[in-house]
């Protein structure tokens, strides 16, 4: 019996150790390789891990003369108050709000502008198009608020089309906070579809053109073929778009906004990021900014972990 077990035992173990193989095969890589990778790891280590030491503040009544070592240890005080804050749940929905908008309009608009490519069979029209659409993603928001704001301000060329036109009073883009909400949205899916829309172009250069010369065959129109050929083909790289969009969600452009609202919409226009360099850089109130700060990246670090797991669950999609 002992033999027996014995014998059963021996494949299982030698299944074991190929098996362990293969892992380490997979994982091994040239040392050359991993020598290319290290100044930017040591770079990384120098700017990004060392400076996570400012976070002993969120948990200090922080102040610059006495360091770390001499400021008061105060624990959770700074985060209670947050959460007591009735001006932080503003500023965190107006986060919500803005990332969201611009994460749905950045994947629907971008995926319906690749279908009507698409259809462009001139390739230098085509080509010409591309570009075009593509070029506000290289401007920096610095030159864009500025374009902007010459172009929305209440003596600006779009009002002065529309009081000469249409004959309507000026609209305040920049200084109504329903206006400034949508002009946001509206400005940075212009600066940034061009460039989203150059993911889906590559995933549509990818179907095999046999499927469309099937369907032609079988009497399918462009219409039919886009239906069932072309938008299946875009599914997967959207949905891998859209849940790698998930550990943005915090994020809502602080470049953006910060050169384009003003204390009069504050209320409506203020997120996360510019509450934050206004309490921490303006107000000199470092440890209730890195406490703001810290609750943002411990919420993204999740979101990020759960955007990975849930594209490779349902798009095959793996970085790491």
């Amino acid at each position: 019996m002992e033999a027996k077990l014995e014998g059963q035992r021996v494949p299982q173990a030698n299944v074991g150790n190929k098996l362990e193989q293969k892992k380490k095969k997979r994982y091994k890589q040239p040392w050359v390789l991993h020598f290319m990778v290290l100044p930017a790891a040591i770079m990384v280590f120098i700017f990004s891990y060392i400076p996570m030491s400012g976070i002993l503040m969120a948990f200090q009544d922080y102040k610059p003369a006495l360091g770390f070592a001499g400021s008061e240890w105060v624990g959770l005080k700074h985060f209670r108050y947050m959460w007591e804050n009735d001006y932080f749940l503003q500023i965190t929905w107006n986060t919500l709000f803005f990332a969201c908008s611009k994460i749905i309009m950045n994947l629907i608009i971008p995926f319906v502008f690749a279908l009507l490519l698409n259809e462009v069979r001139k390739m230098a029209l085509k080509r010409t198009i591309q570009t075009l659409v593509y070029l506000p993603h290289f401007l920096s928001w610095v030159t864009l608020s500025g374009i902007l704001i010459d172009i929305l301000a209440q003596t600006g060329i779009l009002n002065q089309f529309l009081v000469s036109v249409f004959g309507i009073k000026p609209i305040f883009f920049l200084g109504d906070g329903n206006w400034f909400r949508f002009t946001i949205i509206a400005s940075d899916v212009w600066k940034e579809f061009g460039f989203n829309t150059i993911i889906f172009l590559a995933a549509l250069s990818g179907i095999n053109p046999s499927l469309y010369e099937a369907a032609e065959v079988d009497g399918a129109g462009r219409w039919k073929q886009t239906i069932y050929i072309t938008i299946p083909a875009l599914i997967p790289i959207g949905i891998v778009i859209a849940t790698l969009a998930l550990g943005n969600v915090l994020n809502a452009n602080f470049d953006q906004i910060f050169n384009l609202y003003s204390p009069l919409i504050y209320q409506q226009a203020d997120i996360i990021d510019t509450f934050v360099y206004r309490e921490g850089l303006l107000s000199g109130q470092f440890s209730f900014a890195t406490a703001v700060n810290l609750f943002k990246s411990v919420i993204s670090l999740i979101l990020i972990v759960i955007s990975y797991r849930l594209a490779y669950r349902f798009a095959g999609y793996r970085i790491f």
